[in-house]
């Protein structure tokens, strides 16, 4: 298929299916749950490639990419610090809500979620929802439709956890790197700011 052609069939498709994954993974009590976000992002990143191949330059790995990548996820961990403390402040449910969300990793050794965050489930996800996704609303409906189109799946998904906190700081960070991705039009430093952060913000530093 040409990667520059949008298929929407293709394209709902794999929202749906995304849909579903995310729901087997949230609202689902059976399995752990970093293997199965880390299973739902690796199909997605699979059937990305079978879709759409990426070519070489959608991955441009140098010091410049690394650099933005690490930045850029200190400055999301900062935001999320910042939004914590202002959400405890106005949402009486705000605390509880986000103690919930690592309550999910609760008997899984902590250095089999940092593998897992940092090896599958951060490159795959931006494989799919930035890499492919994304790059094909905005074929479709411009940069900036494709941009906010892909963060409202992206935070869409998380509805099925029924955790409000968790559905909007899925949309901010769905925006934060999906307007990454739009600026520099590279999957590497967006890859990297997804994993270096989910591995502190989840495993490292915590923010409760």
């Amino acid at each position: 298929m040409n990667q520059y052609r949008f298929a929407w069939k293709p394209v709902a498709a794999t929202v749906v299916l995304a849909a579903l994954l995310w729901w087997m993974t949230f609202y689902l009590d059976f399995g752990v749950f970093w293997f199965k976000i880390a299973f739902s992002a690796f199909v997605l990143a699979v059937l990305s490639f079978v879709l759409q191949p990426v070519r070489l330059m959608d991955f441009r790995l140098n010091w410049r990419s690394i650099a933005i990548g690490l930045v850029s996820a200190a400055l999301l961990y900062l935001l999320f610090w910042a939004g914590k403390t202002l959400s405890t402040a106005l949402f009486p449910f705000a605390g509880d809500q986000i103690g919930a969300i690592y309550d999910k990793g609760e008997g899984t050794p902590m250095w089999i979620i940092v593998l897992l965050l940092f090896f599958i489930t951060g490159p795959c996800e931006e494989i799919y929802w930035r890499g492919y996704l994304q790059r094909q609303l905005m074929v479709r409906f411009g940069t900036a439709g494709g941009w906010l189109l892909a963060t409202l799946c992206y935070a869409g998904v998380h509805i099925s956890s029924g955790n409000f906190m968790l559905t909007a700081a899925a949309g901010v960070a769905g925006a934060f790197w999906g307007a990454m991705y739009w600026r520099f039009k590279d999957l590497s430093p967006v890859i990297i700011s997804h994993c270096i952060w989910s591995t502190f913000i989840f495993a490292v530093m915590p923010v409760p």
